[in-house]
């Protein structure tokens, strides 16, 4: 008996995932897994469910063939271009730029010495809207050439945000942590938490308590993703976190971050930036 037209389509689509997953560098356990996957799918071919579950496995094989697992920048850590660097970015704050590199130098002296991982607390920076706290960000990711990816926190209402939601639930998909390093296509980039005194109310507990887990250098070797269903190493991440205040942030979350206060601008000093700063970057933005 010759195979349906269906049926001959149906095993097409397993030979493609099959192909897009040993294409692929992902961990050998996870490998296993997404091959057990493909070969229950195949099994599947001529059940009613095929549809549906060749939709789920391949959105997950999607995800997982994305990640970069094994891709990382490798440019060193130079701190006069960091210097450099926030110099054009920012006018004055000489105490700010002065903690970061102090900050810096200090990462690159613990990741010499701990083949590429640094394990000290993360940059927080805090200070009222409109201080600079994410063009820091921006020039640090400038100078070291690393990608930045960014999580808003503001209105975070449920911790599945950061984590993801399981497999079991056909729009799942993996938190924003996932999401970022998806986005910057390396395992060692910036990501930058951002406002994570605005989450909601109702969620703050969960939330935060996600983020002690994922600023903490002892355990974010394997974060715990709830679609991946695998640990994800974190622990060459550079994590910048920002706040508007430090009153709604637990003392655990404190004490994995070193606490950098941005103050805020005087008119003078306003006025010199628009001039210098801000006028020149609109022109050049509006050719």
């Amino acid at each position: 008996m010759e195979p349906t037209s269906s049926s001959s389509s149906a095993n097409q689509d397993i030979i493609k995932l099959r192909a897009q997953l040993d294409s692929a560098v992902v961990p050998p356990d996870l490998h296993a897994q997404a091959t057990e996957m493909i070969d229950r799918l195949e099994r599947m071919i001529n059940q009613g469910f095929y549809t549906e579950e060749f939709e789920r496995t391949r959105h997950y094989l999607n995800w997982i063939t994305a990640l970069p697992w094994d891709k990382r920048v490798t440019q060193p850590i130079d701190l006069n271009t960091i210097a450099q660097t926030l110099e054009q970015h920012h006018y004055g704050m000489q105490e700010v730029k002065d903690r970061i590199l102090e900050y810096m130098s200090v990462y690159k002296l613990r990741q010499s010495q701990s083949d590429g991982i640094a394990r000290s607390p993360l940059i927080f920076l805090v200070g009222l809207v409109g201080t600079g706290k994410t063009t820091f960000a921006s020039a640090l990711s400038q100078a070291l050439g690393r990608p930045l990816g960014r999580i808003p926190f503001g209105g975070m209402g449920s911790a599945r945000d950061l984590r993801g939601q399981s497999r079991l639930h056909l729009e799942a998909e993996p938190g924003y942590v996932i999401k970022a390093l998806k986005q910057a296509g390396v395992k060692n980039p910036i990501i930058l938490l951002d406002e994570i005194d605005r989450v909601s109310e109702s969620a703050r507990t969960d939330i935060m308590g996600v983020l002690v887990e994922l600023l903490d250098p002892e355990q974010n070797n394997r974060f715990s993703d709830h679609y991946l269903e695998v640990d994800y190493d974190l622990s060459k991440v550079m994590f910048i976190t920002t706040a508007n205040s430090i009153e709604m942030i637990p003392d655990a979350l404190l004490d994995r971050m070193e606490l950098i206060e941005f103050p805020g601008y005087i008119e003078e000093e306003k006025l010199i930036i628009a001039k210098d700063y801000l006028i020149n970057r609109q022109t050049e933005e509006n050719g």
